[in-house]
């Protein structure tokens, strides 16, 4: 009967062993990740949802707990607002989309020292730009947008060859009118040294003033290809959504007519009943891969707390979807060598508007 008592408490002793290990693993306290969305959705197909989709990554693998609040607004107050609630509920590694955070950041910063903040496409100052400050608790991230509108030039240009192409941007910011330059040198590169033959007129060039018009985005866009634009790069966040729209339209109508995306690979926002889409590439900045690299060196203790990051072609940080039907094997191709040129130092795109590129 000994016997018997000194197995069954064995076994119950075996059995609480495990039962408690099952607890620590399910029950692991997991790093509290919070965003705080710009202007727009969080499917905003945009700046809003590539950085999202890398903090989903994250909590997808069992690294993170995450949560994204939307202001009611895009004010300072508004933002601080939803970082304030987020910090609250336990959220206090944050990351902020876009520079309209710049400001927001710089009070956060201080107003939460034990918080960690990223940013990207911004750095943390005052409302008058006098004053730039970055703490321990904040990294800041940029992107070479030229490089990547550089390269979407390269190859919208090689795959038609010919035609009229334009540009609708959002606000009229640094990031966006980078896109614009660089898209605009891309096609002039094209021209000067690969055989096409691509025109761009200066009223084809056009900043709506927002992210979040789909219906002025539609606007423009059909203004444009009723003046022989047959291909739209669109910077505009909603308001290019509003330009793949009418795109889709169009090309359900019959026209041929194309969009090129902007900071995630849009292809799939642009596809049609039929199977074809109508995104014939996209200019992208690896929105989803900042976010998760930030979280990775939170959780490895690497977290690179006051510095001001600068991603572009030299470390994979921009490019355009390796894979689109709507790109020939030959243009693909060719734009992997460029952007080998790029990486080497052999090709330049500038940063800045380069006076009488287009007419």
């Amino acid at each position: 009967m000994k016997k018997y008592v000194v197995v069954l408490c064995v076994l119950l002793l075996l059995g609480s062993v495990v039962f408690a290990q099952g607890q620590a693993d399910t029950g692991k306290t997991l790093l509290k990740v919070g965003m705080v969305t710009d202007a727009g959705t969080i499917d905003d197909k945009s700046f809003n949802q590539g950085t999202w989709e890398g903090i989903l990554k994250a909590q997808k693998e069992g690294l993170v707990d995450a949560k994204y609040l939307k202001p009611s607004g895009t004010t300072e107050a508004d933002y601080l607002k939803e970082i304030g609630n987020l910090f609250d509920a336990g959220y206090k590694f944050i990351i902020t989309p876009g520079f309209k955070f710049e400001t927001t950041i710089y009070e956060a910063q201080d107003k939460y020292p034990t918080a960690k903040f990223v940013i990207l496409d911004g750095e943390p100052h005052t409302a008058d730009y006098s004053t730039f400050r970055i703490e321990k608790n904040v990294v800041a991230v940029y992107w070479a947008e030229h490089e990547s509108g550089f390269l979407a030039g390269v190859a919208a240009a090689l795959q038609m060859k010919t035609g009229n192409f334009g540009f609708i941007g959002g606000m009229e910011i640094p990031a966006v009118q980078k896109f614009n330059w660089g898209w605009q040198q891309g096609i002039k590169y094209a021209n000067e040294n690969l055989g096409t033959k691509i025109t761009v007129k200066a009223e084809n060039i056009l900043y709506q003033g927002s992210f979040d018009n789909v219906a002025a985005g539609q606007q423009i866009a059909a203004s444009m290809y009723d003046k022989g634009v047959n291909v739209i790069f669109a910077a505009a966040g909603g308001v290019g959504v509003g330009a793949i729209n009418e795109a889709k339209a169009r090309v359900t109508g019959g026209k041929n007519v194309w969009i090129v995306g902007v900071d995630v690979d849009q292809y799939p926002e642009g596809m049609l009943p039929s199977g074809k889409s109508i995104i014939l590439t996209s200019a992208m900045k690896y929105l989803d891969r900042a976010s998760y690299d930030m979280i990775k060196h939170e959780l490895a203790g690497t977290f690179p707390g006051g510095e001001v990051l600068h991603l572009d072609a030299t470390n994979d940080g921009i490019g355009i979807p390796v894979e689109n039907p709507n790109l020939s094997a030959d243009v693909v191709a060719k734009v992997q060598e460029l952007y080998g040129k790029m990486k080497n130092g052999e090709v330049k795109v500038a940063d800045s508007q380069i006076a009488g590129l287009f007419k």
